[in-house]
C-alpha cells in the first residue's frame, strides 16, 4: 500500500488551485487564473517542501458572479499528466466524476498516469454532481436521484479494480456491461492506486468507505467534521477493515494573527455574493435560506485557519487530534508563499504535534 495511506504519519498536500479564484470566493484575494503555470508552480513548490500529495478537482462549470469564479479551469487528467512528468516523488492524484467517464476507459487513463509517475497515481471518486455542470452537456439523468448515483458509481468503483487486477473482466450490472474486457498494462502500484473519495450523506459516506482508501469529510463546525470522521472509521470497522480520513483547510496567514485576521477582513470585502449564491444553490441549499447562508459563510469555502504559523499549528493539530484525521488538504491565498511558509514554519512543528 502507498506510504500516505499505508502508514502512521499524518499526511499533508495540496489542493491545486484548478479553477480561477481558487477556494476563496472574492475581489481581494491575490489571483489565481485556473491556469496551467500556476498550478505547475504550486505542485512544484509542494514537491520541493516534502508534502505528500497534490490533488486537483474536475470542474465543468463555474458560478458566475462578478470574478466568474471557477468559470476557467484546467481538465484534471490530462494536467496532472504533465504534473507527474514534471515531478518526482509527490502522489498525483486526479479527479474523475463517475457520470461522465466510462470506467473501463477511466481505468486505462489512470494506469497511464500511473505509469508516467512511477507509480504515484490516484484517483478521487466523484459520484455527485451539480446539475447545471451536468446539464450543460447533456449528462444530466433525470431518473437518478442521489441514492441512484452512489448505485452507479459502485457499479463503477468495482469495474474499475477489477480491470486493474483481472485480465479479463464480464460484467452485467444496472448501468455498466463488460464483456471480455480486457485492460493491458495493469498499473504500476500496489495493490493498486490510491483511491480518494469525499462523503458527507450517510449514503456517500458509506459509498466512500467502501470504495476508497481515504474518505475526505467535511462539516459546518467541529461537532459535525468529528462527527463525519468517526462515523467513516465505524463504518469500516463494521465491515472489518479500516479507512484513512483528511479534511480540507484553507490557511490564511500573516506574521502576527491580527495581520492574519486583516487579510480575513479584506477577503470578506471583496466576497462575490452573486458567486457565493450560486455555489450553494449548486450545493442544493433551500431557495428561502440563500440569501442568510452566504451572509453567514460569506468567501469561504472550507474549513479556515486565520493566524501566525504557531496559532495555525494549534489549530490544524487540535482538529486532526479531535477528529482522529490521517490527513490534511491545504489550500492558500497564494500557494507559492503559502506553501513555503507551511514547510518553513507550521510543517517540522505538526510533524512533531502529531507524531
Amino acid at each position: 500500500m502507498p506510504e500516505t495511506v499505508a502508514t502512521g504519519r499524518k499526511a499533508f498536500g495540496v489542493f491545486l488551485p484548478v479553477a480561477n479564484g481558487g477556494w476563496i470566493i472574492s475581489r481581494n484575494t491575490p489571483p489565481l487564473d485556473g491556469l496551467w503555470r500556476q498550478n505547475l508552480d504550486a505542485a512544484l513548490a509542494a514537491e520541493a517542501a516534502g508534502l505528500d500529495f497534490v490533488m486537483s478537482m474536475s470542474k465543468w462549470r463555474g458560478f458566475g458572479g462578478d470574478t466568474d469564479h471557477w468559470g476557467t479551469s484546467m481538465e484534471s487528467l490530462t494536467m496532472m499528466a504533465a504534473i507527474a512528468q514534471a515531478t518526482s516523488r509527490i502522489k498525483i492524484w486526479a479527479t474523475v466524476h463517475t457520470l461522465l467517464h466510462n470506467p473501463a476507459v477511466t481505468a486505462k487513463m489512470i494506469t497511464t498516469l500511473d505509469h508516467i509517475s512511477g507509480g504515484r497515481a490516484g484517483l478521487n471518486i466523484v459520484a455527485g454532481a451539480y446539475r447545471a455542470e451536468f446539464d450543460q452537456m447533456g449528462a444530466w439523468d433525470e431518473n437518478l436521484d442521489h441514492d441512484g448515483r452512489y448505485e452507479l458509481a459502485e457499479e463503477w468503483a468495482t469495474v474499475v479494480k477489477r480491470l486493474w487486477t483481472e485480465p479479463r473482466v464480464n460484467f452485467e450490472g444496472r448501468f455498466f456491461t463488460l464483456k471480455d474486457c480486457v485492460s493491458e498494462p495493469k498499473p504500476l502500484s500496489r495493490p493498486r492506486p490510491d483511491l480518494i473519495c469525499a462523503g458527507m450523506s450517510d449514503r456517500g459516506l458509506r459509498f466512500a468507505v467502501g470504495a476508497a482508501d481515504i474518505c475526505f469529510i467535511g462539516g459546518r463546525n467541529p461537532a459535525e467534521r468529528r462527527d463525519a470522521s468517526l462515523r467513516a472509521k465505524a463504518i469500516a470497522a463494521e465491515r472489518g477493515g479500516t479507512t484513512k480520513t483528511y479534511m480540507m483547510c484553507t490557511v490564511i496567514h500573516a506574521d502576527t494573527d491580527a495581520a492574519a485576521e486583516a487579510l480575513v477582513a479584506y477577503y470578506r470585502d471583496g466576497a462575490d455574493m452573486g458567486a457565493v449564491i450560486e455555489m450553494l444553490s449548486s450545493w442544493g441549499a433551500p431557495p428561502e435560506r440563500l440569501q442568510a447562508l452566504a451572509d453567514s459563510q460569506g468567501p469561504f469555502m472550507t474549513k479556515t485557519v486565520v493566524g501566525a504559523p504557531a496559532t495555525c499549528v494549534a489549530e490544524i493539530a487540535g482538529f486532526m487530534t479531535d477528529c482522529e484525521l490521517d490527513g490534511v488538504m491545504l489550500i492558500f491565498p497564494d500557494y507559492i508563499a503559502g506553501v513555503a511558509m507551511f514547510a518553513r514554519d507550521m510543517l517540522p512543528a505538526l510533524r512533531g504535534a502529531l507524531a
